[in-house]
């Protein structure tokens, strides 16, 4: 009977423990949360009234020579993550070795049939 005791100590101590855990996440992220709301206010009240020559018209394109930029960072970007693809990594495709070797060969063999007890 102590270690039914024991038992029920341990999971009471242990659900405890990860709901006081959960409990302290949820009110660090509601104070977070608030705190970031407050800063967006101010932030928000900051650009209402922006200095002249950093106004903008609403319909008024990008800088060129800023699109080229960004443009060029895309596709050496692209070029980079295609290079670490998966199928780029990979030495043969899948399925043009099926049968690449005996010891393969022989596990697939084992897989696919049955168990046959050898007759003596």
């Amino acid at each position: 009977m102590s270690n039914l005791g024991w038992g029920l100590q341990m999971t009471v101590l242990g659900m405890g423990l990860v709901f006081g855990v959960l409990a302290l996440l949820w009110g660090l992220l509601r104070l977070v949360l608030r705190l970031e709301k407050h800063g967006a206010r101010r932030a928000d009240a900051a650009a209402s009234s922006p200095a002249p020559e950093a106004a903008a018209e609403p319909g008024e394109a990008m800088d060129p020579d800023l699109v080229a930029a960004i443009a060029a960072a895309v596709v050496a970007h692209r070029a980079v993550r295609r290079r670490e693809a998966a199928p780029a990594m990979r030495t043969f495709w899948p399925g043009s070795l099926i049968h690449a070797s005996r010891w393969l060969g022989s596990g697939r063999m084992r897989q696919t049939r049955g168990f046959q007890r050898r007759g003596r």
